[in-house]
């Protein structure tokens, strides 16, 4: 009888280091991902930014430098990240589309990793939800829960509207004809606790899920947090605001599109303009510049913090030692630099974005990398960092994984970053495709499949000219040509669904 107990407690025993085995060798993954943000950062340098508590998550891994999104809009670059496909092989660039009209069976990130046993999570904005859009209920373990992306305190300030009005900018209407939408302001400042509003209650959630992921360490956890500010409108509590003082941002020095740039390439204020007290189009006053910039930093520091609490969990928990940390922006954000407002470019403020992350054991804690990196990357990363084996799904993967520069930030994996953004030439779609090296931009416009000739180019230079302000390619033609060769490398972009 002595000896049958024993052997039990002793399988028990195995049984529970087995547990703790598969739970050591399977990280949990905390997904950060931010609505609008540029790396206006204080670990990127930006001094008027106060941002310390992601500037402590990028000091615990490493920072990318170079990181660009594939689109700079926010329902296709979420697809491009959550799927691994660009947004030119899915042929998706619209707010409206759900990525499981072209995929069906694509397998997510987050289904990817449930499949091998995982537990996943989403609160507050993942995948775009809106427009005719909807949330991936095959991504989700439990029930996805969302959030508020625009939301008000004060009734004053919401003049009836719910919705962002992004889609505006997709309509092809006469702003005329926009004018009777509901509009609500442009930012808002109040009086209030943080979880007035949705990040505060995203925080609030998520420190909830962790402490039950606590509870539950036979299964790794895959959670997405999805900070919706600093997306317009503006809105913070006061304290916030108060750590910014607005005369101390810079205006664009500049307020006209590139010299040389084919007109259709650019924009000024589309979504800008469906809040008050924005005009329907240029110029804006030198006050209301400031006013916008502010609240743009405001809302990014109070999405910091609350990013913070989320932190500071995780540490009093001790689950930092094993789970994999993400920070990611969906896209960056223009302050009027060639006249350009918010992001629907192909333009490096709009396309840049901030992006973190840390590897216990694997990336090299405090170091930052110039490696080109793009958004569809970060699913054969985190892949390679699980130890889980190379997808095999019905979606074309087009990411290569950082795993190589997180181990040595001076490795590099790619020579360019790629992307794209559909415009109208002479009331025709086309598409403009990009590649992104240290030094250059190049950017191709025609109709896709269409010959090589019809195309109208761009070409920047960031070493002579960081600010973009003259289209190089009529002077630089064997630039040019040796750039047209790297972008050949892609396919050609899929014609929009």
């Amino acid at each position: 009888m002595r000896r049958i107990l024993a052997l039990a407690l002793l399988c028990a025993f195995t049984s529970s280091l087995a547990v703790v085995a598969h739970a050591a060798s399977h990280p949990n993954v905390l997904f950060i991902s931010v609505d609008d943000l540029k790396p206006v950062l204080g670990c990127y340098g930006d001094h008027l930014a106060r941002t310390p508590n992601l500037d402590r998550l990028a000091a615990r891994g490493v920072r990318f430098d170079l990181a660009y999104c594939n689109q700079a809009v926010c329902a296709p670059s979420r697809n491009n990240l959550m799927t691994g496909s660009r947004s030119t092989t899915l042929g998706i660039y619209d707010l409206g589309t759900n990525f499981r009209r072209v995929q069906p069976g694509a397998v997510t990130l987050m289904q990817y990793f449930m499949r091998h046993g995982w537990r996943a999570e989403g609160i507050g904005k993942v995948f775009h939800v809106g427009h005719g859009n909807h949330e991936d209920p095959a991504s989700w373990s439990v029930p996805f829960q969302p959030d508020k992306v625009v939301e008000y305190v004060k009734p004053e300030n919401s003049a009836g509207g719910q919705l962002t009005r992004e889609e505006a900018f997709f309509s092809n209407q006469k702003l005329g004809q926009n004018r009777s939408l509901p509009r609500g302001a442009a930012w808002e400042m109040a009086e209030v606790p943080d979880n007035a509003y949705a990040d505060g209650r995203i925080a609030d959630e998520g420190i909830r899920r962790l402490r039950a992921a606590k509870e539950k360490p036979d299964q790794p956890f895959f959670l997405v947090l999805g900070f919706v500010k600093p997306h317009l409108p503006f809105c913070a509590p006061k304290k916030y605001w108060d750590m910014h003082d607005p005369k101390a941002f810079k205006l664009a020095d500049r307020n006209t599109p590139p010299e040389g740039a084919p007109r259709y390439a650019g924009k000024t204020l589309s979504e800008l303009n469906q809040y008050t007290p924005v005009p329907d189009n240029p110029p804006l006053s030198e006050e209301l510049q400031r006013n916008l910039i502010h609240g743009y930093y405001a809302a990014t520091s109070f999405m910091d913090a609350q990013v913070g609490r989320v932190l500071d969990e995780l540490d009093r928990l001790n689950l930092a030692d094993n789970t994999l940390i993400v920070l990611w922006g969906d896209h960056g954000w223009h302050f009027g630099d060639n006249g350009a407002w918010t992001k629907h470019t192909n333009y490096e403020q709009a396309n840049r974005i901030a992006m973190a992350i840390v590897a216990p054991g694997v990336a090299r804690a405090g170091t930052s990398t110039k490696q080109l990196t793009e958004t569809v990357d970060i699913y054969p990363t985190l892949v390679e960092l699980a130890g889980l084996p190379k997808p095999e799904v019905p979606q074309r993967l087009d990411g290569v994984s950082l795993v190589p520069v997180l181990r040595d930030p001076s490795v590099r994996v790619r020579d360019h970053a790629y992307h794209a953004f559909p415009r109208h030439r002479a009331g025709q779609p086309v598409i403009g495709r990009a590649i992104r090296t240290e030094r250059y931009r190049l950017v191709e416009w025609k109709k896709p499949g269409a010959p090589a000739d019809t195309a109208d180019l761009e070409l920047y230079d960031y070493q002579a000219d960081p600010k973009e302000t003259r289209n190089l390619a009529g002077s630089q033609p064997e630039t040019v040509t040796r750039l047209r060769e790297v972008l050949a490398r892609h396919p050609e972009a899929k014609p929009a669904l």
